[in-house]
């Protein structure tokens, strides 16, 4: 049973008439009479009564009518949904970030986006590193921001930012009022860190293996308000951006002097997957847009 024979059998059913029908489709007479004779064969029963071209629902042709009608109604509705869903001026755009991330770039980013693009939607999910790198390698999401460092092969990336890291020290700490300061000069303190699946993690990682410096590990927090409020306590000291969620009273952030300390925040996509047209033009709206650092 294919779709189109589903197709003309409602066609002929609402002009009781082959040959009108057969006009209506764009199809010769003939064909259409093989076409819901191979479908009443199929279902095992007749469909209609005939009177030469004229024909007329039966019982049979009636009950299956309510059926088709309704499967049909669904098939073009669930077509208009994808439709709606994936145009760029009405669409939905699918986009997975990182926990930090949803203080200020997220909303910044969605604000400006609409003001351009005001009925397009976006259906957002936040997470740690591992949550969201799910998220959009089983296609729930189209695209992700997230840190450069979770760039594999199969991923297309665009910079959005590049967010300067601070040593973060607290009030009380003997280097509270210096203007600049270089890892080195914190040698033998406590550093509190993050976890795996911590999207900056790896960033701030890669920086110490380029310096050939490492702090003396002391806690691991899952996030970096935890991290903020270790080193608010006195229980050691850390590497973060200086975003809108972590200024806390009793810290101090501290520009570092050496080269390279940066986060480097972007888009991602898999270059070997579908995406929709919505998410396709919001990815060369961040292409051509300057947001700017931190």
């Amino acid at each position: 049973m294919e779709l189109t024979q589903l197709e003309y059998f409602m066609t002929v059913a609402r002009h009781e008439h082959m040959t009108l029908a057969a006009k209506k489709l764009g199809i010769t007479q003939p064909a259409l009479s093989h076409a819901i004779a191979k479908l009443e064969n199929e279902i095992g029963v007749p469909l209609f009564e005939r009177s030469g071209r004229n024909v007329k629902l039966n019982r049979n042709g009636t009950m299956f009518s309510i059926w088709i009608g309704r499967a049909l109604q669904d098939i073009e509705n669930g077509v208009k949904e994808i439709e709606e869903w994936s145009n760029p001026d009405t669409g939905v755009i699918t986009l997975s970030y990182l926990n930090i991330l949803g203080v200020d770039l997220i909303p910044q980013l969605i604000r400006r986006y609409q003001f351009v693009y005001p009925k397009v939607r976006f259906e957002l999910t936040q997470g740690n590193l591992g949550d969201i790198d799910k998220h959009l390698e089983q296609g729930f999401s189209d695209i992700m921001i997230t840190s450069k460092e979770s760039i594999l092969d199969n991923h297309q990336w665009i910079m959005i930012q590049k967010v300067p890291l601070y040593i973060v020290i607290p009030s009380q700490h003997r280097y509270a009022g210096c203007s600049t300061l270089s890892l080195s000069e914190l040698s033998g303190e406590p550093f509190i860190g993050l976890k795996n699946n911590c999207g900056l993690k790896e960033t701030i990682m890669s920086r110490f293996q380029h310096t050939g410096f490492v702090l003396d590990s002391a806690y691991e927090a899952e996030d970096l308000i935890t991290v903020a409020g270790f080193v608010k306590s006195g229980l050691g000291v850390s590497v973060l951006p200086k975003t809108l969620g972590l200024q806390l009273d009793g810290l101090v952030w501290v520009p570092i002097i050496d080269e390279g300390w940066y986060w480097e925040i972007g888009l991602k996509w898999r270059d070997n997957r579908h995406i929709s047209s919505a998410a396709k033009r919001f990815i060369a709206y961040v292409e051509n847009s300057n947001f700017g650092d931190n």
